[in-house]
């Protein structure tokens, strides 16, 4: 097997290490309050999230992040996320009422979150997760960022979803090697590795259905034994929010992906065996 190079070059991986790390910094360099501590924390926390995605793709060989030579998927995520935080940064800088791209974010979040206000909506979940001393204007804060990042995933799953029916993804040179792309995945371990990769994909798009329900129980109940969360801080207000709806959506993207490469590696059986069963072949 030919090591890939797509995307192993140095400068490639310089350059997606430094997005990662400003990514991890953004919250607190755009929000003015956030305290010395939070932002200590957010520079070592970047320094990681940073040096992490350099040596992934600084290798040639796979390492722990997937589907890396299958563009555009990390790519898309990566952009999901960085709207989320760039979005909910704005909406916790901004005042009351805002002005520019910070009053179109709360125009934005507050239709979102007008959609979103049912009985047993995940946002509503999570609002009533927070601890009862939290002023009535952070809920809100929090209901409309939360709803706007809701969004904001849920329109990425059907893009995703419209490009996979579209054949538009994966979009790299040559056919789709299951080992670099899916290195935590083991195509030759136990069953059929269609079946596997069927059974993976189901268990992914259920688990990121059922998250955003369950992470405010989870939240509820951490408040028993340690500091209940509360959102409060500006830092934790981006970062928890983004990560409430960006791990779900993750999830659900990984399953939709991998029943795509399922439906491929089925696809290429199939064309394999009348290839053999072909007069020609016969002859």
């Amino acid at each position: 097997m030919t090591k890939p190079k797509a995307n192993a070059s140095f400068p490639g991986a310089v350059t997606r290490g430094l997005l990662t790390a400003g990514l991890v910094m953004l919250p607190a360099v755009m929000v003015p309050s956030t305290s010395a501590e939070s932002a200590q924390m957010m520079v070592l926390l970047a320094l990681f999230a940073g040096v992490f995605v350099f040596i992934e793709y600084c290798s040639d060989y796979p390492g722990m992040i997937e589907f890396r030579f299958a563009a555009p998927f990390n790519r898309t995520r990566f952009l999901l996320i960085a709207v989320m935080v760039l979005s909910l940064s704005l909406l916790a800088r901004a005042g009351s009422p805002a002005e520019g791209v910070a009053g179109f974010a709360q125009v934005l979040a507050a239709s979102c979150a007008q959609v979103l206000d049912f009985a047993f909506s995940p946002v509503r979940l999570l609002v009533a997760a927070l601890p009862g001393s939290v002023p009535e204007a952070h809920l809100l804060a929090v209901q409309h960022g939360a709803s706007l990042a809701l969004v904001l995933g849920l329109t990425t799953v059907v893009a995703f979803w419209v490009a996979i029916r579209l054949n538009l993804w994966p979009m790299g040179p040559g056919p789709f090697n299951v080992w670099i792309n899916l290195p935590m995945f083991d195509p030759t371990a136990g069953s059929d590795v269609v079946a596997r990769l069927l059974r993976t994909a189901k268990i992914n798009i259920l688990l990121g259905i059922l998250l955003p329900f369950l992470l405010p129980g989870i939240i509820m109940a951490s408040a028993l034994l340690v500091q209940p969360l509360s959102l409060e801080s500006p830092v934790g207000f981006v970062w928890g929010i983004a990560l409430w709806a960006f791990v779900p959506v993750s999830l659900i993207m990984r399953g939709i992906a991998m029943l795509r490469v399922a439906r491929m590696i089925r696809a290429n059986r199939r064309q394999f065996i009348d290839t053999e069963s072909s007069p020609l072949a016969t002859a």
